[in-house]
């Protein structure tokens, strides 16, 4: 299913053949991978807010560890990614934890080979920001919003336009130690994970931030409706049901995301938007 690329998103695909991106710890377990999971707030979110039969994309999959935390019960989850080091990171993990209602497949965030409105949702997470010249694109970013029926659901993830993490010039520098990262602390007894986390998180060739209000631009061009934004834009913070509608107030969303420069630094510094598909 591969198809010809440009240079930049060759080298995106290189970059993650090198280390994939999150790999597995040794010993890993499918109750260590809920386990895992479980300590995002958004993940949690997004495995009660999905029904027990839905049928999932999850386009940009990595090593599939979101596919396989969510294809529980009687779902079906498709896993798409760019890279085939890193599908055959986790088919071995579907096949090795006993996960069956999971498929992987490689293609193209652009042209994937999949068929249309076949999905009751498509998550989009970690890649907006690693996508070659998204704005020029956005009237077709990205391909997999057709493959969402329609009524049903749409999240795209992106890093603030902010800087909640590391310096502009990030991709030049051989970073070994880096302060106030948690996650490499966690991980000093993991060399190759370690190497993984460092790599994307401040080595990455393609890197770029952007507002939710780009973000919900790209919904408008694609027919979508906007719900809300994970964490919320609320004051306060309200947790309400994933796929609810939230108020929104362009003040509100200014002053939240300033505030998400301190609050998403330990995970990436990543925003969540929601959107649905018109009836």
């Amino acid at each position: 299913m591969r198809i010809p690329a440009d240079e930049r998103t060759d080298r995106v695909r290189g970059f993650y053949a090198q280390a994939p991106f999150p790999g597995y710890p040794a010993r890993d377990s499918l109750s260590a991978l809920r386990e895992r999971a479980s300590r995002s707030a958004f993940a949690r979110s997004l495995d009660a807010g999905l029904p027990g039969d839905a049928s999932v994309l999850e386009m940009g999959c990595g090593t599939g560890q979101l596919s396989l935390f969510l294809a529980s019960a009687d779902r079906i989850v498709v896993g798409a990614d760019l890279t085939r080091a890193s599908l055959e990171l986790a088919q071995s993990a579907a096949e090795r934890l006993g996960v069956e209602g999971v498929r992987f497949v490689e293609t193209d965030l652009h042209a994937p080979g999949l068929r249309r409105e076949a999905f009751d949702a498509v998550i989009c997470t970690g890649v907006l920001h690693h996508t070659p010249d998204p704005a020029r694109r956005s009237p077709r970013l990205p391909g997999s919003f057709d493959r969402v029926r329609a009524g049903r659901r749409r999240l795209q993830r992106g890093r603030p336009a902010t800087p909640a993490r590391a310096p502009p010039d990030r991709a030049t520098h051989d970073y070994r130690w880096v302060p106030g990262d948690p996650v490499l602390a966690e991980r000093q007894g993991e060399p190759a994970r370690r190497r993984a986390w460092l790599r994307d998180q401040y080595q990455h060739v393609e890197e770029h931030r952007h507002t939710l209000g780009e973000v919900r631009s790209w919904f408008r061009a694609s027919g979508f409706i906007y719900l809300r934004a994970f964490p919320s834009t609320l004051f306060g913070g309200a947790a309400n049901e994933l796929f609810a509608q939230e108020d929104d107030w362009a003040v509100e969303r200014a002053v939240a995301q300033l505030a998400w420069m301190r609050s998403l630094g330990g995970e990436g510094g990543l925003f969540v938007a929601v959107g649905a598909k018109p009836s």
